[in-house]
């Protein structure tokens, strides 16, 4: 393994060790839904990313949910890492592969909507297909139960297409906004000094580059 690849792995890991540290300072956000948790693990995820490409976007969150696994275990027998997966690649691949073909401020602000508006519709299905039915399975609820639970917090959700409307789009659409903006305001202070430390004068963006 040469040095630049082995400095590329370490960058991933050390992103993915941030964005684990950040899944602790997660908060709740109970006026939309019981299940509505939110955090700034994207965060490092897309910064990585935009410094070392997808690949070491997928490392990096590989990394964060191989970590919260092996210090946390899974509260939700695996339900809450596969959907975390999903949403952080649906959300991540996006805005890092428009931006690898428009490097521009413009390409990077379009870039991080599109990620956000493909990531909204994801969770969408991945809610309603995925994730809550296996909560039905492995804990033996049913919709009634799930969507009382929500009611409880949020009077709005009366069924399946009002929690989709009032909290997954909502949530979703908040979390990954504010993530947007913090990626956007602070990617460029942070991307040069990591290069530097990395690979030296710009080596990385380089490679990104060229390769």
């Amino acid at each position: 393994m040469n040095k630049q690849k082995l400095r590329r792995l370490t960058m991933a890991a050390l992103c993915g060790a941030v964005a684990f540290v950040l899944m602790y300072f997660s908060f709740s956000v109970p006026v939309l839904s019981p299940f509505a948790e939110f955090d700034l693990s994207a965060l490092p995820e897309l910064i990585g990313g935009f410094i070392l490409g997808p690949a070491g976007a997928i490392e990096i969150i590989v990394v964060k949910i191989g970590l919260k696994l092996l210090f946390k275990g899974s509260s939700s027998l695996f339900t809450g890492e596969i959907l975390n997966l999903i949403l952080s690649l649906a959300y991540v691949m996006p805005a890092l592969l428009y931006y690898r073909r428009n490097r521009t401020k413009k390409g990077a602000v379009t870039g991080l909507v599109l990620g956000t508006l493909i990531c909204v519709v994801v969770a969408v299905f991945a809610n309603i297909y995925v994730t809550f039915p296996m909560y039905i399975t492995l804990y033996g609820m049913n919709w009634d139960g799930i969507i009382a639970a929500c009611s409880a917090v949020n009077p709005w959700i009366t069924s399946i297409p009002t929690m989709v409307a009032f909290s997954v789009i909502p949530f979703n659409l908040l979390s990954r906004s504010i993530t947007s903006l913090l990626t956007f305001l602070l990617y460029k202070k942070l991307s040069v000094p990591i290069k530097r430390l990395i690979e030296g004068q710009g080596g990385i963006e380089n490679e990104v580059q060229h390769g």
